[in-house]
């Protein structure tokens, strides 16, 4: 019992740092001996986790597997998985289940994936996949982010681990908005989690009781070199970060030597549906593996700064610190302001506790040369209820500007250890880039959820067409206490030129503002897209001067995207897969600028061109591709997913000013399916689904040259199909190819028109282009209609694998509450098997629904049970080996779980 008796005091303690009361000590000692008031779950040893990962689909954990496999193989830590949803919304490249069905097997190969790293506990949320799409707002509203937020609290209060690693939460390019809605219910739960005013009806109704995790990490953060220096010659990726590297090269005996890339890869081709399955083999040499790179958020607990061993980020929480600290304690940094300006004051708080009286305690904190550092650190004697002291530190009037680390030690008679905390030297006016939307609300979620260092990661960039002029915002802020005055000034580059060279401000002291400038593509020879400046960007700086101080100069830069003006058709084309004389009068585009994947090796292997023409009626595509090698031909009824394969994607934002895409129109086409004919339907876009029901009056038409050297698309969309009306002067638009060569259902390379990473997600990066003369059909509207959101999740209640580690751990379904006493059910007796089913009885003690299933390695048998009243049931559920999985939903709230192996006759 010493374990528990020691993770006892150190939530208490680190709830105490958190901010939180700690809990009372004849709770603590109810908790030390196992007990819980009456009538409510206690949460179940077996199902405690020393690490939790949370992401948002089966396999977001897969690039992390070789360090949590080494955690468990070498510090004996157990390492349990939170995924929110099941992937029901991605592809399949193993057969053609998809929705719930998809979802359930995409849990089974996570299952066996992580096993592979001695993960055992996988839990989900059961909240839905519904597409890719770069926007975590939209994530929140589909997922309820208060909603989602209480179950991975209860989820963390059961499951007590004392670290979480999570994905990246920035809108960093191309990074799905899932995963960042992940990272941020990760950020969130770990510091509710500890606070007893966080969905207290989880303390007074479950008998849970605050946890305070001790560590929270986000994946990546990090670039290096391959071998074991990977792991101290790293760049972080933000200034002044805390960030560890974990080699992947080190040798696992319990896999009988192979590496843990190696193991870690193995985990990954259990993702057949994925198309995973052919991975190729991590290098052989283990100087040729690389790190998995982690960037710490927070700790309440006592570590080793810089530490490059590979438990480093376990120390303080699951193990103990090697400065001689006793597992338990407890040590926190905080400032009461990130920002701090050169000559400005601010106070840095020092708290510290331990299971045990820590002697002669003392905290040294440490500041850059020149800074002073004022307050006095002695603690004295430091035992469970904690002792503080708080520092003034001042900048030099002479700092630079940046971030920087402030480091404390902890010192006692029994041992050392250290935290830091990170602010930022601010200019009295900085000046910055107006940001995207999602930038600001993400920079405006990690201010309010007390993670300000997460600000700024994500670079400052605005698009405009080639050619073409936009208003670009400078955001103003006075950080000092004084009026300050000073000028903005755009540091354009070549081919770029703004109405003004600089202009003027005013701002009171604490005061806002911002300047607008003109800015105006000059050149327009310039490259567009992913092949202009450097990586797609046209870096430049803004210089902000002020009354004091100097100069602030912040980087951001402008993207162009490509432009064409469409004229109106003299005639409908017909839609025959081939252009007639006249039909698309019109620009050709050009559609073989790579988006991702492997570049094509010659025109021949992929490239294509587009044109585009409309009527009053609809807009028409003509797209021609050509191809060295067809990939595989999907059955006419599996018309979805088309990145899977050879297939076009027509994206379509009507106003041109799409935040993301619920409100655009996106179609994905493939040329030719198993019937000989090509298909289409709607994808991540305002209304997802098949064709004829999502796009009324939408046609398409294909070609495919025999012998095989590529097809033609031609398509008809009606402007009526579109969510709003368009926009003749600016309307959005872009088209991808995407080509397989192979018939794994998977594609080796992307194409299209205005290509970045992650583009079909970004409509601000798609092209834009005009339709001189357009007059929207009457009645359509300007704002685009509420988008049509995929909500058919697969259910915990389904899932016989989810059943069978809830009855083994004690942790509920999905993140919820266990059924009341009074409201339960279970098996009684041995179930019965015979003539190819399973008989057994479900006692219930009030009304629900039960969920029975016989699983082998697949269902054999599933049954769904409605209870009205207390009493016992008999129930047969075909299939008599394996085990009975039962999952009761009971209609006061909350799930019971119960598992009996079969015997089959």
């Amino acid at each position: 019992m010493r374990r528990l008796a020691l993770s006892a005091l150190s939530v208490a303690l680190s709830a105490a740092l958190a901010g939180t009361a700690a809990p009372a000590p004849a709770h603590a000692a109810a908790e030390r001996a196992g007990g819980d008031a009456p009538g409510r779950s206690a949460p179940s040893e077996k199902g405690r986790l020393d690490v939790l990962f949370v992401g948002a689909h089966p396999d977001d954990e897969a690039g992390g597997l070789s360090t949590y496999g080494q955690w468990n193989e070498f510090n004996g830590a157990r390492v349990g998985v939170l995924t929110v949803t099941r992937g029901e919304g991605g592809g399949n490249a193993a057969g053609t289940e998809e929705g719930p069905a998809l979802g359930l097997l995409r849990e089974d190969e996570e299952r066996r994936a992580v096993g592979k790293a001695g993960v055992t506990d996988v839990h989900y949320l059961d909240d839905v996949d519904f597409y890719y799409t770069v926007s975590a707002p939209l994530t929140a509203d589909v997922w309820d982010h208060d909603e989602a937020l209480e179950r991975v609290v209860r989820l963390v209060r059961r499951t007590r681990p004392k670290v979480i690693v999570t994905m990246e939460p920035a809108p960093v390019p191309g990074q799905h908005g899932n995963h960042q809605e992940a990272g941020r219910l990760a950020t969130e739960a770990y510091f509710r989690a500890a606070d007893p005013a966080a969905f207290p009806e989880q303390i007074t109704r479950e008998g849970l009781k605050p946890w305070a995790p001790g560590r929270l990490f986000v994946t990546g953060g990090a670039s290096g070199p391959t071998g074991p220096e990977c792991a101290s010659r790293f760049t972080p990726s933000t200034q002044a970060a805390t960030v560890y590297g974990v080699w992947g090269g080190r040798a696992s005996p319990r896999n009988g030597g192979k590496t843990w890339a190696q193991v870690e890869r193995e985990a990954q081709r259990v993702y057949v549906s994925q198309g995973w399955g052919g991975f190729p083999d991590v290098p052989s040499d283990p100087n040729q593996i690389g790190c998995d790179y982690f960037t710490q958020v927070h700790s309440r607990v006592p570590y080793t700064l810089d530490d490059r061993d590979a438990a480093g980020m376990l120390e303080g929480a699951v193990t103990p610190g090697k400065g001689g600290l006793p597992l338990g304690t407890a040590f926190q940094l905080t400032a009461d302001a990130f920002g701090v300006t050169p000559g400005g004051e601010f106070k840095v708080t020092a708290r510290a506790a331990a299971p045990r009286a820590l002697r002669g305690a003392r905290v040294r904190l440490e500041a850059p040369a020149g800074w002073t550092v004022s307050g006095s650190g002695d603690l004295g004697t430091v035992g469970p209820s904690g002792r503080t002291a708080v520092f003034t530190v001042r900048p030099p009037a002479s700092a630079a500007y940046g971030r920087v680390r402030l480091s404390a030690t902890l010192s006692t008679a029994r041992g050392s250890g250290q935290n830091a905390v990170p602010v930022e030297v601010r200019a009295p006016v900085t000046g910055v880039q107006e940001p995207l939307p999602r930038v600001r609300d993400f920079d405006a979620w990690a201010t309010r959820s007390g993670v300000p260092q997460l600000t700024g990661r994500v670079k400052r960039v605005l698009t405009l067409g080639s050619g073409q002029s936009r208003t670009v915002r400078v955001d103003l802020s006075n950080a000092s206490d004084a009026a300050q005055s000073g000028t903005v000034t755009l540091d354009l580059p070549e081919g770029f030129a703004a109405d003004a060279a600089s202009k003027p401000y005013r701002l009171e002291a604490g005061q806002t503002g911002s300047v607008a400038f003109t800015v105006r593509n000059t050149d327009t020879s310039l490259p567009t897209s992913n092949q202009g400046g450097v990586n797609g960007d046209y870096d430049y700086t803004i210089t902000t001067t002020s009354t004091t101080g100097a100069p602030d100069v912040q980087k951001a830069a402008l993207e162009l995207v490509p432009v064409a003006e469409l004229p109106k058709a003299a005639a409908a084309p017909a839609l025959d897969g081939a252009e007639g004389p006249g039909e698309y009068p019109g620009p050709a585009l050009d559609l073989s600028r790579l988006w991702e994947g492997t570049a094509c090796e010659a025109p021949a292997d992929c490239s294509a061109t587009g044109k585009v023409a409309w009527t009053d009626e609809a807009l028409y595509f003509l797209i021609t591709v050509r191809d060295d090698r067809q990939g595989a031909v999907l059955g006419a009824d599996d018309c979805k997913r088309h990145w899977r394969t050879d297939s076009v994607e027509i994206a379509i934002d009507p106003r041109g000013d799409s935040e993301n895409t619920s409100s655009t129109f996106k179609t994905g086409i493939f040329p030719v399916t198993g019937d000989g004919e090509p298909c289409f339907q709607r994808d991540a876009d305002q209304h997802q689904g098949p064709g004829a029901e999502t796009a009324p009056g939408m046609r398409v038409a294909a070609a495919v040259a025999r012998p095989y050297d590529g097809y033609t698309v031609e398509a008809k969309i009606p402007f009526t199909a579109l969510p709003a009306a368009v926009d003749p002067r600016r309307m959005g638009l872009n088209i991808f190819v995407y080509d397989s060569d192979t018939e794994d259902k998977t594609g080796q390379t992307r194409i299209g028109w205005s290509t970045w990473g992650g583009v079909q997600g970004d409509p601000y990066r798609w092209g834009l282009v005009a339709l001189p003369g357009h007059t929207p059909p009457s009645g359509m509207p300007t704002t685009p209609k509420p988008p049509v959101m995929p909500t058919d999740a697969a259910a915990s209640v389904n899932s016989p694998q989810s059943i069978r580690q809830a009855a083994e751990t004690g942790v509920p379904l999905a993140g919820g509450p266990a059924a009341p006493r009074g409201a339960t059910a279970r098996i009684v007796g041995r179930p019965v098997v015979a003539h190819g089913a399973t008989a057994f009885r479900l006692r219930a003690t009030g009304p629900g629904t039960a969920y029975a299933h016989v699983w082998d390695g697949r269902v054999l048998g599933t049954k769904r049970i409605t209870i009205t009243r207390a009493g016992t049931v008999a129930v047969t559920v075909p299939g008599t080996t394996g085990y009975l999985a039962v999952a009761f939903a009971s209609a006061a709230g909350g799930t019971a779980s119960g598992v009996a192996p079969l015997t089959g006759r």
